[in-house]
């Protein structure tokens, strides 16, 4: 089974909300610093949420109070709760793991992520 693999995309009107999930396999999310990224043709990949395995978190400026990253660890599953979506929300979010527990303390979005999910498709229709 692939190690992380997303669901929970679709297509929204604007002031929407989505849920999306990770499930991980053969690994713990509460004991990596996992993320959220998306990506839009054209550009560059950008970081959305992160979550150490300490609990702490950090987002991207664009979705700080809309978006909530977190974790089921009986599951095994990490979440992005989008509210209050808008169209530029709209893109393929991936979830990521990184090496270590925590996330790289200068910028969360740089830690090393070597796990990847195959991407869910979020669509915010105006």
């Amino acid at each position: 089974q692939a190690p992380a693999v997303e669901s929970g995309g679709g297509s929204v009107q604007t002031g929407g909300s989505l849920r999306l999930s990770c499930q991980a396999s053969g690994w713990r999310v509460r004991a990596f610093c996992v993320a959220w990224f998306r990506q839009v043709p054209g550009k560059e990949r950008e970081g959305v949420a992160a979550l150490g395995g300490d609990g702490s978190t950090a987002y991207a400026d664009s979705v700080r109070g809309r978006f909530t990253i977190s974790r089921d660890n009986v599951k095994n599953v990490l979440y992005l709760d989008m509210s209050s979506l808008k169209p530029e929300d709209s893109g393929a979010y991936y979830c990521a793991r990184g090496l270590q527990y925590t996330c790289y303390i200068g910028d969360y979005f740089k830690t090393d992520f070597r796990t990847w999910g195959q991407e869910t498709q979020v669509t915010v229709s105006s």
